[in-house]
């Protein structure tokens, strides 16, 4: 074998733990397709992975835990303090079915300390050979080892101080908060929320690639943290201030102006960005109904999915603000609405939450 030479990446160091060889074998393959990532130990169930965890060298120890939760002898929920316990900088990675009940599980591990989660695909679905699948096993490896290990440095990249819109001279409250984000989102989102201090005086619309079923657990999440109350957003429903409405699993979740109130509207149209629900067609959406007032974050995730509908936000007054490449799994589409110079700001979540307050609180009452 060939030595790394010294300026090469050391391999992200992997453990599966799942109670199908057949799953065990089929995502070691998948990994092992990169050659920056490298299968260290397979377990069939919790008790062996902490076995397993606990005799290794400290050297030798997975810097992530791809962790099934529902096994024989010892389940994942049970397992998972007691490998973070024998190794506290572990990001563990909980695979959950793709059910209403996983959802469940999977939100509850998320709780209890794991990093974050991996909906198993269906067999219609293509299963394990699906290459979404595939790519989103990949990215939060890498994405979860690389956040774990060292943050990198935050990049140099354009941002532009864009004016919020003004009414009779004074600067005009946004009408709406959109966030956006993806691949390691649900973990940016709870640190977004927390963050926010007081009653946030607009709705917060929410975009978050996730399949049908989980939105709504995610919703539950949220709802935990001692924030704003949260739930997916229904059909029609008009929305109202310090609220958070998610899109549901499935479904574009767009905005309507209807006699000054904002309405939501849920749309089965075509996925955007191979994505449904996607951020671009709500930002659109919100552009239209709040005549560019408003504030859009966009956090971690894979892909471009919001540089559009950001595009169209700051021509029409509005802000945007991305979270940060060092605080980021995935540092996709942040990175796109930074490149194209349309950030205003780039922040790990919890500042990025702060400087939407700090906004709020500049123009105050005004409407």
């Amino acid at each position: 074998m060939t030595p790394a030479s010294p300026q090469a990446s050391p391999a992200v160091r992997v453990m599966l733990c799942d109670d199908s060889p057949t799953a065990r074998t089929a995502m070691g393959r998948v990994l092992e397709t990169d050659p920056q990532v490298r299968v260290v130990a397979r377990a069939g169930d919790g008790r062996q992975a902490l076995e397993m965890l606990e005799a290794m060298p400290p050297a030798n120890r997975p810097d992530v835990v791809l962790l099934d939760l529902e096994m024989p002898v010892m389940d994942g929920m049970t397992a998972l303090p007691l490998l973070l316990k024998a190794q506290p900088k572990l990001a563990v990675i909980v695979a959950s079915a793709l059910t209403q009940r996983g959802a469940q599980a999977a939100m509850a591990a998320m709780r209890a300390g794991a990093a974050d989660y991996l909906p198993k695909p269906t067999a219609e679905g293509g299963g394990l050979r699906d290459p979404a699948f595939q790519a989103e096993l990949l990215a939060k490896v890498k994405g979860w080892a690389r956040m774990q290990a060292r943050p990198v440095q935050r990049p140099s990249v354009p941002t532009v101080a864009r004016p919020v819109p003004r009414l009779g001279g004074m600067v005009a409250r946004p009408k709406v908060l959109a966030v956006g984000s993806s691949t390691g989102g649900p973990q940016a989102l709870a640190s977004f929320v927390r963050a926010l201090r007081m009653p946030v005086p607009v709705p917060i619309v929410m975009v978050q690639h996730m399949p049908a079923g989980f939105t709504a657990m995610l919703a539950d999440h949220l709802g935990r943290l001692g924030g704003p109350a949260a739930a997916e957003a229904l059909d029609g429903e008009t929305l109202k201030a310090g609220r958070i409405y998610l899109a549901p699993g499935d479904k574009h979740l767009l905005v309507e102006n209807h006699g000054g109130s904002l309405v939501a509207r849920l749309d089965t149209g075509p996925p955007e960005n191979f994505c449904r629900p996607a951020v671009d067609p709500t930002l659109r959406s919100l552009v239209a109904a709040c005549e560019g007032r408003m504030t859009v974050v966009i956090l971690t995730g894979m892909g471009s999915d919001g540089m559009l509908g950001c595009k169209a936000v700051a021509a029409a007054g509005g802000m945007v603000l991305a979270q940060d490449e060092a605080s980021s799994v995935v540092w996709g589409m942040p990175g796109a609405v930074a490149r194209a110079g349309l950030a205003q700001a780039l922040l790990p979540p919890d500042q990025l939450a702060e400087r939407v307050m700090a906004q709020f609180n500049a123009v105050g009452g005004t409407a």
